[in-house]
């Protein structure tokens, strides 16, 4: 058995619940290859399909689905940042997604710690037309099945 120099605290661990999740969009470009971890997660806030074929979550009170990502190398939160329009010196109002923490669950509701994320203003959803999926789950291409708790 090989030894993995890697301890837990130095993972970053981001939750995904849209094009970055495996089998989606983004995930082989971003992600395969440089994950260490998956595992289905949830979190709350609200989750919305927004018209342009890519999701956006907010702050709220229900659950949304997806993936706890963990990544070995840190320099992939700039590539994330990229692609998700997050610059840390700018103001909020000025990206299109803002990445913080967030505490992130297993489906039986044991936390898993914390994570990062990256969650769109209210505001900036209602402009650019997202609508609520109130059984907060995204899914883009039809390739990632329906997540489900019980499994």
């Amino acid at each position: 058995m090989v030894e993995s120099n890697i301890k837990f605290s130095d993972l970053v661990r981001v939750f995904v619940y849209g094009t970055l999740k495996p089998g989606e969009a983004n995930y082989k470009k971003y992600c395969a290859g440089k994950v260490v971890d998956v595992k289905r997660a949830f979190v709350q806030g609200k989750l919305f399909a927004l018209p342009m074929g890519y999701p956006a979550m907010t702050l709220g009170d229900n659950q949304v689905y997806g993936y706890l990502l963990s990544f070995s190398n840190p320099r992939i939160l700039n590539e994330l940042d990229v692609l998700e329009n997050y610059q840390p010196a700018r103001q909020p109002s000025e990206n299109l997604y803002n990445r913080q923490t967030i505490e992130v669950y297993e489906p039986q509701s044991t936390s898993l710690g914390w994570a990062w994320v990256y969650l769109m203003a209210l505001e900036q959803v209602e402009q650019l037309g997202g609508f609520l999926q109130p059984d907060g789950w995204w899914s883009g291409c039809g390739l990632t099945a329906k997540y489900s708790p019980y499994l």
